[in-house]
This record gives structure tokens, sequence and C-alpha cells, in this order.
């Protein structure tokens, strides 16, 4: 007889992962979908529709149906869920009959959207659907003890959002959470060089050069990167160079936003805990955490410890993953 299927899915606005409990990660693909506008038919999903970004014919567009972790547009939600449970159902070895998931939602999301998320779950094929807090099935993947009563504090930065929560014995007990992440690091990269050069980059040019040479607002030996992109001048192709410094500056507001939103959290702590923020610090988790230096700047900044999570942009999926064990202790958000 085969078993219930139990998966955990990080619907996140840059990447959609998958996690099995026989597999680990079954699946991690961006999330993205190229769509037919005529016959209004998925045409691809993840990489293979990413790699179509900025160089498809009009009739083939590549969207991104989730906008600062929820769902921007339902319908295409559900057909890259079921595509991508059907897609983690082959490498993971499991068998996808109705699977009971866990899925995550961002903190700060509404309870429209958080029943968006659900409804999109359930009908891509799930049988029973369990929603947790970001911070919390980050927390769990990171691998820290969340049942207990002691602080466990969490950065995620996705692409869509920055969550901060103070997590202990299964429940959120301060937690404030913005709608800044990597795609937004993205966008001012894009604005900054069309600004200062003349020269328009594409999505994937941007995220290149925020992944090489982007850095917190910290000294830090200067890199060079040359960019190609399209004189808005001249109209033609033009390479250009851009420096660390430079990105790190244009970076720097969002960056101090998410500095604020930590500091708040922090703030909120109930006095019981400070004292373990001390002892334990702060764990980050999320692509955004990878910026270079993110971890040295924040630590100097905030004035406790932070660590990096084994695996930053796994952490949410196999925390969800994993989450079932814990359920019956999790403050329940929706079924």
């Amino acid at each position: 007889m085969i078993s219930q299927a139990e998966i955990g899915i990080d619907l996140g606005t840059a990447n959609t992962l998958v996690y099995s409990k026989n597999k680990g990660i079954a699946l991690n693909e961006p999330s993205v979908v190229a769509i037919d506008t005529d016959s209004k038919k998925v045409v691809a999903i993840g990489h293979e529709a990413k790699e179509m970004i900025g160089k498809t014919p009009e009739k083939i567009i590549a969207i991104r149906p989730l906008r600062d972790g929820v769902i921007a547009d339902f319908d295409i939600t559900t057909d890259m869920l079921s595509q991508v449970m059907k897609k983690a159902a082959k490498t993971g070895g499991f068998a996808l009959r109705k699977p009971n998931v866990v899925v995550c939602t961002p903190s700060g999301s509404t309870s429209a959207e958080r029943r968006a998320i659900l409804e999109a779950v359930r009908n891509a094929g799930a049988r029973k659907v369990h929603i947790i807090e970001e911070p919390v099935a980050a927390a769990i993947g990171a691998g820290l003890p969340v049942d207990e009563p002691v602080a466990n504090v969490v950065v995620d930065i996705g692409g869509g959002t920055t969550e901060v929560a103070i997590i202990s014995y299964g429940g959120v007990v301060a937690c404030h959470s913005i709608r800044i992440g990597g795609d937004r690091f993205d966008e001012h990269i894009i604005q900054y060089v069309r600004k200062a050069y003349n020269v328009l980059i594409g999505e994937r040019t941007a995220e290149r050069i925020k992944m090489e040479i982007g850095y917190a607002p910290i000294e830090h030996e200067q890199l060079e990167m040359e960019v190609r992109g399209r004189d808005l001048v001249t109209g033609l192709p033009s390479t250009i160079t851009l420096n660390s410094y430079e990105i790190s500056d244009c970076l720097k507001e969002s960056m101090l936003q998410v500095l604020e939103t930590i500091r708040k959290t922090l703030e909120d702590c109930p006095a019981e805990l400070s004292g373990d923020i001390v002892d334990r610090g702060v764990i980050l988790t999320g692509g955004g955490s990878l910026l270079n230096g993110m971890q040295d700047w924040l630590s100097k900044e905030i004035v406790v410890p932070v660590h990096l999570a084994p695996n930053p942009l796994e952490s949410v999926a196999v925390g969800t993953g994993q989450a079932l064990k814990y359920i019956h202790k999790l403050q329940p958000l929706a079924k």
C-alpha cells in the first residue's frame, strides 16, 4: 500500500521549492510561468520559463504570478503549482495521490491572501493543506528549537518580503514584515544604471550584478563588473563598467529599511526573552541574506551575534516539510 505523501511547499516570489521527507528538496525552480497569450496555455515553468524573460515573441509572455510573497494571479499560480507538484513527484519519488501539504505565507499577509494560497494549493491537487507563517518555517528549517520556551530570532530576506520574527514555544511572539526583498534590490540596480549611465538593463542582468558585486553598506575591497545593456540615447547595445561601491550605495536605502524592521522587532521583545537574544543571536535565512557583507554589517549595527542558516535558500522549504511533526504544537493559521 502506498503511504500518504506529505510535502512542504515554499511558494516564494522568486523561487518555488518542494520538500518531501524521502528526498529532501525534491524541486527548486524559479516562480516564473511562460504563457501563450492566444491559447492562454502554460508553455513552460521554472528554469525554462525564466530563460525566456525578455527574449520571447509577442504571443508568449513570461510572468511571475507571485508578487511581494502573495498571489498576484490566482489561475496561473494554480497551474504552476499543479505542474510543480507533478514534477516534484517524479524527482522526489513520492506518489502524488492527493498529498498532505504544508505551505507558508508571509506573516504580514491578510486573511484573503492566505485563503488564496490555501485555495490554489487545494486546486492543484492537495488533500489537506496546513498553512504556517514563513518565519516559523524558516526557523524550523534552520534547525532552531521553535517548540521550546526560548527566543529564536529569524530574519528571512526573500524575493518579495523581509520577515523578522521572534519565535518562542511554537508561536510568533513579535514580528514585523516589509515588502522589500531581492526583487526590490534588482529594481534599484536597474533604476540606478538607467539614471547614472542612460543604459537599460534587464532583470536577469540586475540579478547577476547583485549576486556578483552587490554589497551591504560596509567597507570592502572594491569589485568591478562589465555589463551590457541598451543605450537609451542611441538605442544601440552598450557596455559599461560598474563597481561594488556604487551598487552598495544604490541598495543602501532598502538595507536601512531592513535594519529598521529588525530593530523594531527586537524592541517588541518581552524582557524575559531579551537575554536569550544576546546569547543566541539572530539567524539569517532567504536568498537576500547571501548579499556580500550582509552578516558582518548587521552584527555591527544591532550588536548581537548574527548567524547564517546552514542552507539559507532552502530553510523555509525544509521547515515546511518538517513542520508536520510540530503542527500540533504550532499555533494553527488555517487548514
